[in-house]
């Protein structure tokens, strides 16, 4: 046995034992890379996409073709590195299912959140409810640049009828800012109330998200102000 296996076999016992809790960035990396380079000192390589991105989350959120930027970095591993976050992106998105109840502003910002891990873009989401808060489906309504994604009254108000929901949240993203809605976040708001409450369905919520913090408008008193308008 090599140097490298013995320092691969030491480190794969560390975490089997203990967890990620003792590693550095560079151990967490190069216990990822052990599993797509297996004949390469993955320290190396661990060190050069932490000197290049700065810190593990930028390494594991960057796209396929700047990991690829990075010496010793092939597409292989490129496309490994970027299945990290989505894979566990799914992971929590499946942890929820239909029927849960969604009926206070923690549970929904608990379900949310792990939605729009790792999104780049602003991107807008609906949940269909039944009359108790239970979850009948979720949908992706918009996709669009950093800082702005269009949202459509009609596609919004058809998807609500189509699931038969008794009441609606939405939700979108501000990936490069804070929790804080917008003046543009409030008119869509008082739209969508508007043409929801046009067809008998009820608005409960509009939750901003950035990272792990988020704002509900309902809890916010903001929800109000828009039945007013």
């Amino acid at each position: 046995m090599g140097v490298h296996d013995g320092h691969r076999e030491r480190l794969k016992r560390r975490f089997a034992e203990h967890g990620l809790d003792n590693f550095d960035d560079v151990n967490v990396l190069e216990l990822l890379l052990f599993y797509v380079r297996p004949r390469q000192d993955t320290n190396v390589i661990a060190h050069a996409l932490l000197e290049y991105f700065g810190s593990l989350d930028r390494v594991l959120e960057a796209d396929i073709a700047d990991l690829e930027r990075v010496s010793g970095v092939g597409h292989e591993t490129a496309v490994y590195l970027h299945l990290i976050p989505q894979v566990s992106r799914r992971y929590m998105m499946r942890k929820s299912a239909p029927g849960e109840r969604l009926d206070s502003t923690e549970a929904a910002g608990k379900y949310l959140v792990p939605l729009f891990m790792h999104e780049r873009d602003e991107v807008v989401y609906m949940l269909c409810l039944d009359s108790q808060c239970g979850l009948i489906n979720r949908r992706l309504m918009a996709r669009g640049a950093a800082n702005s994604a269009e949202v459509s009254t009609r596609q919004i108000v058809e998807f609500a009828l189509s699931q038969n929901a008794s009441k609606v949240i939405v939700a979108h993203n501000h990936p490069n800012g804070v929790a804080l809605p917008s003046r543009e976040d409030e008119q869509t708001t008082a739209r969508l109330l508007s043409a929801l409450a046009a067809v008998e369905v009820e608005l409960v919520d509009h939750i901003v998200v950035a990272g792990g913090d988020y704002v509900s408008f309902a809890e916010s008193g903001l929800l109000r102000l828009g039945e007013r308008r």
